[in-house]
């Protein structure tokens, strides 16, 4: 199981599982019209992918430039969800 995680396999397998999730809500969205529209939940998915891939470099021993770029990253994606979500007057 160690070795599952230090190679980075178990984020990677996270990772397939989000993109999974987001084409499955697009898929479901488009044929159906019911369910959250993309604009709604992408950034958030965004974020979080960042997250992972910034996680995975840590735990691999990646050069901490790559950290930070997935760490910016998800604030950019962050700060674009929030702003997308603030109610206007």
């Amino acid at each position: 199981m160690s070795e599952l995680f230090a190679s980075g396999r178990a984020i990677d397998l996270i990772i397939l599982l989000l993109l999974s999730e987001g084409s499955g809500l697009i898929l479901y969205h488009r044929r159906t019209g019911r369910g959250l529209p993309p604009g709604q939940f992408i950034g958030f998915l965004a974020a979080g992918l960042f997250l992972l891939l910034a996680l995975r470099a840590a735990l691999t021993d990646t050069h901490w430039l790559w950290i930070w770029l997935a760490l910016s990253g998800a604030l950019i994606a962050h700060l674009v969800d929030l702003a997308l979500r603030w109610p206007r007057r």
